[in-house]
């Protein structure tokens, strides 16, 4: 049986075509058990354990129950400054935002995080009566101040100067006090075997925070932030309801986050 996003193999490969294969499928789907490597690449279990140990030795991969990792790929968010405006308004992020808007509903109380994709959100919320918007983020909060039909609570904390946020303890000492119905989630790194990470404890804390006192939560990540993870562990993919992601994530990594049972919409880029 041939995976998701394979290929059947026509000729035999050399130990180093067939690890740059499993390093090409580990790049699409974070992790891989040794089962499917043998199915695809219709080998024996031996020479796909030695392929493993060999891209061990190099660093690129770890070994694991069953299975196999890849590692060294953490990805730091780049400050906003440092970040062109090409970058911030990506189609991905305009149509995220999009889909992720369609389901706020008029009364509702809504938190949006820090990050460009969040904000990319607070021009669909004009129409709505009776909003609450709670924010940590800067940005979308300066352009919410003074909205006749939507209220705003900002978080309050430590702030980052680089992301235009606060967070941290008394950010999420706010948040512990209010009853919220969706969380738009953002986020730099997300995986189908490690979840929702970032590199900063103090974010780490507030979106948990957030994620328990929500009824509904909605990771909102473009397909290019996947298969990378950080140093802090928000969630697990299981934790969240659905994640509003593009259409350029790969076969074998959109079957790798169903795999998790999360709802997955894959919005499509129009102008891409």
């Amino acid at each position: 049986m041939i995976p998701n996003g394979g290929s059947a193999m026509t000729a035999p490969m050399i130990p180093e075509q067939r690890q740059q294969e499993i390093l090409r499928r580990l790049h699409g789907a974070g992790v891989l058990s040794i089962r499917s490597l043998v199915e695809a690449m219709q080998v024996s279990h031996m020479t796909i354990r030695r392929d493993i140990a060999a891209l061990e030795a190099d660093g690129q991969v770890a070994a694991v129950q069953g299975g196999v990792r890849l590692i060294e790929r953490l990805v730091k968010e780049p400050p906003r400054e440092r970040v062109s405006r090409s970058v911030l308004e990506l189609p991905s992020k305009a149509a995220i935002a999009e889909a992720a808007a369609a389901q706020v509903r008029d009364g509702m109380i809504v938190f949006l995080d820090a990050g460009t994709t969040c904000e990319a959100v607070v021009p669909h919320l004009a129409g709505h009566t009776g909003l609450t918007v709670v924010t940590n983020d800067f940005n979308s909060a300066a352009a919410l101040i003074g909205h006749p039909t939507i209220d705003l609570i900002h978080t309050g904390g430590a702030v980052d100067t680089e992301r235009s946020s606060a967070n941290g303890p008394l950010a999420a000492a706010t948040v512990s006090r209010l009853a919220i119905d969706l969380y738009l989630m953002s986020t730099g790194t997300w995986d189908a075997a490690y979840g929702v990470t970032v590199p900063v404890a103090d974010t780490a804390l507030l979106k948990q925070a957030v994620l328990n006192s929500s009824a509904r939560t909605i990771l909102l990540a473009d397909s290019t932030k996947f298969g990378a993870f950080e140093r802090y562990r928000v969630a697990p993919l299981d934790r969240l309801d659905q994640i509003i992601t593009d259409d350029r994530l790969s076969s074998d990594a959109a079957s790798a986050v169903r795999t998790t049972g999360v709802e997955l919409v894959l919005t499509p880029l129009s102008d891409a």
